[in-house]
């Protein structure tokens, strides 16, 4: 049973919540909306008045847990409740950045973050805050107070589970995915009473395992080894680890899976569903209306984690996704049948297109790394192969926004390869599952990152902005404007229409996370948390050695205009 029905007239409604995107004055959710469009109508900020945007507070996380800060903030009522790295999260005056309250989550010694003590931020729901932690809970405080209302475990945190995405509200229910693939979990989508934690209904996105809603069986998840041989679907991995998006006109919550377990792909042969996907669910019933496999049987670690935002286009309710794998796919988001599809970075070697008939990749067979156990070698490693791009994605975690005002999708990409080959790879209960070595390199001497202005339906990119480093944090559009940070330090503003950069300002530590924008008394401010980190330090190679005088940090910098 979902919560409606007990919220308070004081707090963060359902209604609130749902109508978020159309409400500018607040952020009352990750996405700024549960379509996750990122887009604000608010315009006192805009290509004229920029020059006059100026820090009005700078709030620093403090202590030595600097390491990356990936976290969108929330604006409700004069609060900001933003989340930080080791599972922290505070509550903010929104004018001054005064703090009101900080809650520190005690995490055990044997966690296992594949990418950074990273959190991508909170969810709320009438008085509560809630947010997930590194050792795989979700924990629920008041808002005025931050005392801890309730705490539930998702998972296993020795077995490699851990949980770093900002949680979803719809339909009265909080939805959350899990972190972990890396190490041979089982992804899956739970909803559970965001008012007490209680679990609702819970549902694999790997095949073969069972779902269950209110206590009881509710149906495999597709058809016990369709899609996975052997025993291979009980390590199947498919974490959805950024969370998911909402679209009340389809009643379906949306979540990306990623990487198969292991990342050899030879020792599971098939498409390996519902691994590398888009998963779309029916919430009311906790089922799996559809899905769209990006990448089957993925060889690559490419995932299909990637946020799918769902927007209007010649009359029909799409969604669109920017995969790591390269390619940009627009589907139907009530049915997933694909519309388009195209690559938004360079020369990619492991598909040379997508079947726009089938939906499905065309590989390269030869740009697939080898089998270990392959006739001819040695056992202990297969034939190494060049892939484009490489596995940290022609887009990572940092989310891409919509304007319906332009019509086009703005892109953090990002151009680099990778060097991989497969080893042999047996499962052990928290430790990585990979079976495949790798070493990352970037494609060009002037520059990894890039910010692209995609149009959905002709699949041109209508302009870029090049960077040097590359892109880890997300983009926001407000009014005629696009927002988005630089591990240099900057947050910048472009001219949504044609890509001129208006203004930039340097917040002391690289940008790895999305703003936000929101009024106050009638004024408008921006937000961004700033703190390099992130995978790209810990898994970037050669790229690696090129982000490596970039200075941690750890601060919340908010913006408005100068009187």
């Amino acid at each position: 049973m979902a919560a409606t029905a007990h919220v308070g007239a004081q707090g963060v409604t359902d209604a609130m919540i749902a109508n978020d995107a159309n409400t500018p004055d607040d952020v009352l959710s990750w996405g700024m909306g549960t379509q996750g469009q990122r887009h604000s109508s608010l315009n006192q900020v805009n290509a004229k008045t920029i020059g006059k945007l100026v820090p009005v507070w700078s709030m620093s996380f403090g202590g030595e847990k600097q390491r990356g800060q990936e976290s969108q903030p929330l604006v409700n009522k004069g609060k900001m409740f933003v989340t930080a790295s080791y599972s922290r999260i505070y509550a903010l005056d929104t004018k001054t950045g005064k703090k009101l309250w900080k809650y520190e989550h005690r995490l055990p010694e044997g966690i296992m973050p594949c990418c950074d003590v990273v959190n991508r931020g909170a969810a709320l729901y009438d008085n509560l805050v809630i947010f997930g932690t590194l050792d795989a809970q979700l924990v629920a405080l008041d808002q005025e107070t931050g005392k801890v209302v309730w705490r539930e475990k998702i998972d296993d945190y020795s077995a490699g589970y851990s949980y770093t995405a900002a949680p979803l509200i719809a339909e009265g229910l909080l939805l959350t995915g899990l972190s972990g693939g890396e190490f041979g979990v089982v992804g899956r989508v739970e909803a559970r009473d965001p008012l007490t934690g209680k679990l609702v209904w819970s549902r694999p996105v790997v095949e073969g395992h069972m779902g269950y809603k209110d206590g009881k069986e509710n149906g495999i998840s597709g058809t016990l080894n369709a899609t996975w041989p052997g025993e291979t679907w009980k390590n199947g991995g498919a974490a959805p680890w950024l969370g998911g998006s909402y679209d009340a006109k389809t009643g379906l919550a949306y979540f990306g899976t990623s990487n198969p377990g292991p990342w050899n792909s030879h020792v599971r042969k098939g498409d390996n569903l519902y691994s590398s996907s888009t998963v779309a669910i029916d919430v009311k019933t906790g089922k799996i209306a559809w899905h769209y496999q990006g990448t089957p049987n993925d060889g690559w670690d490419y995932d299909g984690v990637n946020e799918f935002i769902t927007f209007d286009m010649d009359g029909k309710r799409m969604g669109a996704k920017a995969d790591r794998n390269g390619f940009f796919y627009v589907l139907d988001a009530a049915n997933g049948k694909l519309q388009n599809a195209f690559p938004f970075v360079k020369k990619i070697t492991w598909a040379t297109g997508i079947d726009l008939t089938t939906g499905r990749p065309n590989f390269d067979p030869a740009n697939r790394p080898g089998d270990p156990t392959a006739a001819g070698g040695d056992g202990t490693k297969g034939t190494s192969v060049f892939a484009v791009p490489g596995f940290l994605g022609g887009k990572n975690q940092m989310p891409m926004a919509y304007s319906p005002k332009t019509g086009l999708f703005y892109v953090p990409t990002n151009e680099w390869g990778m060097e991989i080959w497969n080893e042999p790879i047996t499962y052990k209960k928290g430790a990585a599952y990979l079976g495949a070595g790798f070493t990352i390199k970037p494609l060009f001497e002037d520059h990894i990152g890039s910010l692209r202005a995609v149009n959905p339906k002709t699949g041109k990119i209508e302009w870029e902005i090049k960077n040097e480093a590359p892109l880890w944090g997300g983009v926001m559009t407000a009014g005629d404007l696009v927002f988005w940070g630089t591990p240099e330090g900057y947050l910048k503003a472009a001219d949504a229409k044609t890509g001129k950069v208006v203004w930039q300002f340097q917040t002391g530590s690289g940008v790895v996370a999305p703003p936000i924008t929101w009024t106050e008394g009638g004024e408008q401010y921006v937000s961004v948390v700033s703190g390099w980190g992130g995978a790209v330090p810990l898994w970037g190679g050669e790229v690696a050695k090129k982000v490596n005088l970039l200075e941690q940090g750890g601060s919340v910098w908010t913006f408005k205009l100068l009187k």
